[in-house]
């Protein structure tokens, strides 16, 4: 495949649960890059978006972590992340925490600089087909984060669909929710397993061998549903897709 990027170099955001439980991923997401001959810079001191924090309620905590968040990108280049949820954070809700402070204009440079992975293939460098294959069927989950907080429907789909060897299926109610929601599977646990069940099954129904998405952490909330009960279904990140079969 033709490369025309070799001039470009991003910084890569490894979320921190992708850090410490799939950091399989956060390579592929780089193979991926480097195989597009983009240069790749990653700082080691990165840490946690604060997503979780601010979810929770806890605004200084999670602006503590947000300031050190903003100090590790400070270069004006593109920042690109696997995980819809933790781009989305920064994107809209840095505002709310740095809106007017110290830091208002790092805040903003991040805010137009930090992209979704499967955006910024798909819009920035205008790439569709990465020469991956993939011999299975799969079903696509729409996260709350990608589909409602960051704006991504079209883009995995586009992607997915160049995959040589996959084919894929719509579940019904795709753009319900899994029940993940961060604290949400803690504090109210037999309604977020209930919403578990229901996308697992929808699921299960198209024939799917596998469940794909931009977010691991809803793949792990089904993941845990799908184990526990013994179901023949497989959970795996778009980017782990994208990077097989060369």
């Amino acid at each position: 495949m033709e490369t025309i990027y070799q001039a470009m170099i991003v910084d890569a955001f490894i979320p921190c649960f992708i850090d410490q439980f799939y950091p399989e991923t956060g390579f592929n997401m780089i193979k991926i890059l480097e195989k597009l001959d983009i240069g790749v810079h990653y700082n080691e001191n990165q840490t946690c978006c604060g997503q979780i924090a601010f979810n929770g309620g806890f605004w200084d905590e999670a602006k503590a972590v947000g300031e050190k968040f903003i100090k590790d990108f400070p270069n004006d280049r593109y920042v690109v992340g696997p995980s819809a949820s933790c781009v989305g954070m920064v994107r809209n809700n840095y505002s709310k925490l740095f809106h007017n402070s110290a830091l208002h204009n790092e805040y903003k440079q991040l805010k137009k600089n930090i992209y979704e992975f499967t955006d910024f293939l798909v819009n920035i460098l205008k790439v569709k087909d990465l020469g991956a294959s993939f011999n299975a069927i799969a079903t696509y989950h729409d996260s709350c984060a990608a589909l409602r907080e960051y704006g991504i429907e079209d883009e995995p789909r586009i992607l997915l669909d160049h995959v040589k060897g996959l084919e894929l299926r719509e579940m019904r109610d795709r753009n319900v929710c899994c029940g993940f929601g961060g604290t949400f599977s803690v504090k109210f646990e037999a309604i977020s397993t209930a919403m578990a069940e229901q996308k697992v099954h929808n699921a299960l129904d198209t024939g799917a061998e596998y469940i794909i998405s931009t977010d691991l952490s809803c793949l792990m909330h089904q993941e845990a549903y799908i184990v526990k009960h013994k179901l023949p279904l497989k959970v795996i990140h778009v980017i782990d897709v994208l990077a097989s079969g060369w």
